[in-house]
């Protein structure tokens, strides 16, 4: 798959939530996941397609409803893309959340080889 592929194949899963389908379908299994910070629930940094995907449903066990989920247009370029999600979700033990990020992706012999969420 191309980056432009890959980019439009990841913005229709994330904008139906499928965010695990996503991973096993476009992700390297070698894929790094990058936080701006470390939080109590999820590391800075995690390596690996297995860690990646129990980092993701560790994250969508936390929500009990999700209100709204955007994610923007890819904006691609040769080997990389991004885009903004936005989300509007009550979580479980913090109440309601309204949580915008550009997430920026890296591509490397057709599947994402890193990701990267900015605040």
């Amino acid at each position: 798959m191309t980056t432009q592929e890959i980019a439009e194949r990841l913005v229709i899963l994330c904008r139906q939530g499928q965010f695990e389908t996503a991973q096993q379908e476009l992700y390297g299994k070698d894929a790094v996941s990058l936080e701006p910070y470390d939080t109590p629930e999820f590391p800075r940094e995690t390596k690996g397609l297995d860690a990646i995907n129990k980092k993701i449903r560790h994250f969508t066990d936390m929500i009990q409803e999700t209100h709204s989920l955007e994610v923007s247009e890819p904006l691609v370029a040769t080997n990389s893309f991004s885009c903004i999600m936005h989300m509007d979700v009550t979580m479980k033990e913090k109440g309601r959340m309204n949580m915008k990020e550009l997430c920026v992706y890296e591509i490397k012999d057709g599947k994402i080889i890193s990701e990267r969420f900015y605040m």
